[in-house]
């Protein structure tokens, strides 16, 4: 993993065992991913790791990040062969050391307080393995169902994977996500569903989700999908 930068004093903060592990899988979005990482280190809750998992990019991802990887040892990089988000995301999973594991994708970006609200719900209900929901979508607030690609379907009514906060022997239990054609968030929210993993929906709209560009990660998957 390339990061063989110390440890600034401004991060004193990192912990062998940080309460977040946020797992960000990215592809090709330099121009995009500085903005979700400035969006991580805003966050006033401190106690988390970054991994960003690089699937294969062929453009320069590595020099966009390279000046938080140098400035937050907390931020990791690694990069793999090209093998898709699923992939890459599984990947920052077995790799992570927190006790919940969270998502950034690298378009979009969190509110200020989008940990430390989910934070104290967790710290609140001790219970809770999985939260999901809280999301504010930017652009286009309709996908098409993926049980019936013809029919369109708000996202309010949608599975939004970077809203997941799922501690991390439960997730693992689960065996990550699976490499479905379409709806991999989906399969995993019913998934966790079907074995009575304890859930709570978050109602903060702090997770921002950007859907108004032609080429984010969302649009792109259904294109493949219906081509």
């Amino acid at each position: 993993m390339k990061n063989k930068h110390k440890l600034p004093e401004k991060d004193t903060q990192s912990s062998i065992h940080p309460f977040f592990s946020v797992v960000i899988a990215t592809y090709n979005r330099s121009h995009l991913i500085k903005r979700a990482l400035d969006s991580l280190i805003k966050q006033t809750e401190a106690d988390w790791e970054a991994l960003i998992i690089d699937d294969g990019s062929t453009d320069n991802t590595y020099e966009s990040v390279s000046s938080y990887l140098s400035a937050y040892q907390k931020i990791k990089y690694l990069k793999i062969n090209h093998h898709g988000m699923i992939y890459a995301k599984n990947k920052g999973i077995h790799i992570s050391s927190g006790k919940y594991i969270t998502f950034l994708d690298s378009d979009d970006e969190y509110h200020p307080n989008h940990l430390e609200y989910r934070k104290n719900i967790l710290l609140s209900n001790p219970e809770i393995r999985f939260l999901y929901g809280g999301a504010k979508i930017i652009g286009n607030q309709y996908v098409p169902d993926k049980n019936n690609p013809s029919e369109m379907i708000h996202l309010d009514k949608c599975a939004i994977g970077g809203t997941f906060v799922i501690e991390r022997n439960t997730l693992l239990s689960l065996k990550g996500f699976k490499e479905e054609i379409l709806g991999a968030d989906a399969d995993l929210f019913e998934r966790a569903l079907m074995a009575l993993v304890p859930m709570n929906k978050c109602n903060k709209p702090t997770y921002i989700y950007h859907h108004e560009n032609p080429d984010s990660l969302t649009n792109q998957m259904f294109k493949k999908f219906q081509q």
